[in-house]
């Protein structure tokens, strides 16, 4: 079965906070090597003068290995990396914004929490995948929000008839998700989900991404 979507389905990276640039880009090689579609440079601690240079290469590094590449927060930061796109939150700025700026070419992606009525109205506004969490308890964000299972199933059925057509906005699952508790979320619907400790600090980073990404095969 062939699932026509905006945002690749599987496995989607989120990069840790790592400072040393040539660790980050080797266990993105190796999630690569184990199917990873889509990677999120996230980064929330780093040196105002060496974000652009870690940013640009990773992103980089991402195109040459086929893997999406994604800028969290900074849609301009995006645009100055030459990233696929830009993940939002409530607190980023204007979607519509975003999208004026980086054009129709690029991804925008956006956090819905567990909030179903916000997911619709960012379909509204040509958003190309809604991310739900957290799923599990996460250690990233221990206060988050809880987005129960049942939520990824409403939020696939709003995809498919906001774009009967397609291709649809894809949908995202995050928090506390790891290869062993990840097979539910993608039977209630997520078509993505992203992984930080769970993927990056495993003891075999190919592996651990080879077995998430086989649950998403059809």
């Amino acid at each position: 079965m062939t699932i026509d979507l905006r945002f690749p389905r599987g496995l989607y990276g989120i990069t840790p906070e790592w400072d040393d640039t040539d660790q980050l880009i080797a266990a993105i090689e190796q999630a690569a090597a184990g199917g990873m579609t889509a990677l999120q440079w996230r980064r929330k601690t780093i040196a105002a003068d060496h974000r652009l240079a870690q940013a640009r290469k990773v992103m980089q590094r991402c195109q040459e290995l086929g893997v999406t590449a994604i800028i969290n927060d900074d849609w301009r930061l995006a645009g100055m990396v030459d990233a696929n796109g830009v993940h939002m939150g409530q607190d980023d700025g204007s979607v519509a914004k975003a999208r004026q700026a980086l054009g129709p070419g690029k991804l925008i992606g956006v956090s819905c929490y567990n909030d179903l009525d916000r997911a619709q109205g960012m379909l509204q506004a040509d958003v190309d995948y809604i991310a739900f969490g957290s799923v599990y308890p996460s250690n990233i964000k221990p206060d988050a929000v809880r987005a129960p299972l049942d939520l990824f199933t409403q939020a696939r059925a709003l995809t498919q008839a906001t774009a009967p057509q397609g291709p649809r906005a894809a949908v995202v699952a995050i928090g506390g998700i790891t290869p062993d508790n990840l097979a539910p979320v993608v039977s209630a619907g997520a078509d993505s989900a992203a992984l930080i400790s769970a993927l990056f600090n495993a003891p075999d980073i190919q592996a651990a991404a080879q077995q998430c990404q086989t649950l998403f095969k059809d």
